[in-house]
């Protein structure tokens, strides 16, 4: 934003702060927050005394984990199957999907698998990885990845803090809206400085390469971002993805989260996955780390295995750094991981996760637009829908009071705030960008999107239903 002195008067200036992020140094809530009681416990949460000698309870919990704690407080963990959990950032974990292969029942542990596993993973099932990549995204490069390009880690968060904990001095740009987590652990780390790079609603929260060129050329040397995109649920598809890594190549490091990765519309559902590694010259030169695992394309939260793609520079340091982080991965878990990433195998089980996943986009879609909200665009990745509020009457139309109307539904949405930057210290919340909006999860079970459609259906009608809205509105 740029204006001269000339525009500079108290009027121009409160129509400049209307539309721009505002911020305040105030404690004192501002009257639309003192008039929400949500608003009010949110403000309130681990505000206060310090019971514990050395504690910050503030901390300790994300976004997802404060609706989760609000949800426990209305019931949740009484009768879970009665819930509609619509918040957690996980897919469905049963065995049902059609076409999809079986999920191991149980698990052999010979004597390897009890003793310490190499931080980095052991080789085998690195250099699955390698060959899972190459197959899928190197066929026709010269250059190819090796086990020694691969690291194992014990789940995303613990391969994101690997990657924090081995960058030097360095300005690091992370787009918002996304992942919640991200602000919480780059706050951990002081040999970096992190910087939000706030997105705009008006062209849907869209990376453009330009974007991409200014912070790299104000100084930004390690950008990290999710693609496809949380909680957004767009994917940048080549060539604008090629463009960007272009952009970056020899001026800054590009940290791709591409755990949604298999969950992608773009090609009809074919099994192919978006990522980084189409675009990059030579796996050892070009500063692009990878992230990915069982997590999310494989339906398997519970297991914590994971890895990173990089130059063999980086994958050492990252490794090595696991001894006094993490301790490793799970050995007899990474053992049975191996056969699941055969190529062949892998591209079926994209092709099922698709196919199945979109049928449940297109469901919860379509019952949200029935009941009158306005799609400003249709989510082409993940398992997330970013559903915009302000169709609502004023009383629900922000994520905090919705949720707040969702627990009493017995459904877990999660409001959008949580993706904007912390907003508990600074910002009159009603200002955030993503106040108005919610993040919905279809990675449940059909019936427990059923259910919370259900549940949001109740909550519309029984406030007055939507209006109709401008989606060209970028206010």
């Amino acid at each position: 934003m740029s204006f001269s002195a000339a525009d500079v008067s108290v009027a121009n200036v409160r129509n400049i702060l209307q539309r721009e992020r505002r911020f305040s140094t105030s404690k004192e809530p501002t009257e639309n927050e003192r008039s929400s009681e949500i608003h009010r416990q949110f403000r309130g949460y681990h505000e206060g005394h310090k019971p514990h000698a050395g504690l910050d309870p503030s901390r300790a919990s994300t976004g997802v984990v404060w609706c989760s704690e609000r949800a426990y407080e209305h019931g949740y963990m009484d009768d879970p199957s009665a819930w509609a959990n619509l918040g957690q950032g996980a897919p469905e974990a049963d065995d049902d999907i059609e076409g999809s292969f079986q999920r191991p029942k149980t698990i052999q542990i010979d004597e390897n698998g009890r003793e310490y596993g190499p931080t980095a993973g052991i080789k085998p099932l690195r250099e699955a990885v390698a060959k899972l990549y190459n197959e899928h995204h190197r066929q026709h490069h010269w250059s190819k990845y090796t086990w020694e390009n691969v690291c194992i880690v014990p789940g995303g968060r613990a391969g994101l803090i690997r990657i924090a904990a081995v960058l030097g001095n360095a300005y690091l740009g992370f787009f918002i809206p996304d992942y919640t987590a991200y602000n919480e652990m780059l706050s951990l780390f002081r040999n970096f400085t992190s910087l939000p790079i706030p997105l705009s609603r008006a062209d849907k929260y869209h990376i453009h390469p330009d974007k991409v060129a200014e912070e790299v050329a104000r100084g930004t040397s390690v950008i990290l971002t999710s693609n496809p995109r949380n909680p957004t649920g767009m994917v940048i598809t080549n060539p604008e993805l090629a463009k960007i890594q272009d952009i970056c190549r020899d001026r800054a490091t590009l940290i791709m989260d591409e755990f949604y990765g298999g969950y992608n519309y773009t090609s009809d559902c074919d099994g192919k996955v978006v990522s980084a590694a189409d675009n990059i010259n030579d796996v050892d030169s070009d500063d692009v780390l990878i992230i990915d695992g069982l997590t999310k394309r494989f339906r398997l939260p519970g297991w914590r295995v994971a890895w990173i793609l990089g130059p063999k520079e980086f994958i050492k340091a990252i490794g090595s750094c696991g001894s006094y982080l993490d301790g490793g991965t799970n050995v007899p878990f990474q053992q049975a991981a191996v056969a699941m990433l055969d190529p062949p195998l892998v591209r079926k089980e994209m092709a099922a996760l698709q196919t199945h996943f979109l049928a449940k986009r297109n469901y919860v879609l379509k019952r949200l637009t029935d009941m009158g909200f306005t799609m400003s665009y249709e989510p082409n990745s993940t398992f997330y829908i970013w559903l915009d509020l302000r169709c609502l009457p004023e009383a629900i139309n922000d994520g905090l009071n919705f949720f707040e109307k969702c627990l009493q539904e017995k459904t877990i949405v999660v409001p959008g705030i949580f993706f904007d930057l912390n907003p508990s210290r600074r910002r009159d919340l009603f200002d955030s960008p993503c106040h108005h909006y919610v993040r919905i999860s279809y990675g449940p079970r059909m019936e427990v999107l059923v259910k919370g459609m259900d549940a949001i259906e109740r909550i519309v009608k029984q406030n007055g239903g939507c209006k109709k809205m401008d989606v060209t509105d970028g206010n």
